[in-house]
């Protein structure tokens, strides 16, 4: 069976690995470029944390700081940081490479994470904060103490994350091949 969108999506990421070039190539062998997928690893995650923090100022007015070291919310840096990273491996390794499938692994169990136990966790913290709120009303000790909602992530949130690393990804490897940042 053939699956064209497979087959756009493979020659577009072999480019972007090759710099135009259609041959299969090896970079990390001639240029060592490990350090490019921890800089795309944490660059991914500090971008997306800096989204949140920008969208909150800009839908509610308010500068939030907090919001930089805080879980959930749109998008996944999880998700972000951890696809960029597979990506970010593929595309110098190559897509066939055994640290590839590892990173890639890695990303999807924590994406799994992210939007399944994460989101559930959060969701029954919920539950438990109003029952607290209800149960103990007259002793403010006990009602007064509330449980972390927000840590997980909806699917959305998550897909949004992982896409947002990907490009992160191929972005900073054109630049890296195109400016010559590699390490001889």
């Amino acid at each position: 069976m053939d699956f064209p969108i497979l087959d756009f999506c493979q020659n577009a990421l072999l480019l972007a690995q090759n710099s135009g070039d259609a041959t299969p190539y090896c970079a990390v062998a001639e240029h060592g470029r490990g350090w490019q997928v921890v800089l795309v690893t944490v660059m991914s995650s500090g971008i997306a944390q800096s989204f949140k923090l920008f969208w909150k100022l800009i839908r509610h007015g308010q500068l939030d700081l907090r919001i930089l070291a805080k879980t959930g919310g749109m998008p996944s840096s999880h998700s972000c940081c951890t696809m960029g990273m597979a990506v970010s491996v593929g595309l110098i390794e190559g897509f066939n490479a055994v640290s590839f499938a590892i990173a890639l692994c890695l990303a999807f169990i924590v994406m799994y994470d992210a939007a399944g136990v994460r989101r559930t966790v959060g969701l029954q913290a919920k539950v438990l904060n109003q029952m607290m709120t209800e149960l103990f009303s007259e002793h403010p000790r006990l009602s007064g103490e509330r449980i972390k909602e927000f840590l997980g992530h909806t699917p959305f949130e998550v897909l949004v994350g992982a896409i947002l690393g990907s490009v992160l990804a191929v972005g900073f490897n054109f630049l890296a091949i195109h400016q010559h940042w590699h390490v001889p």
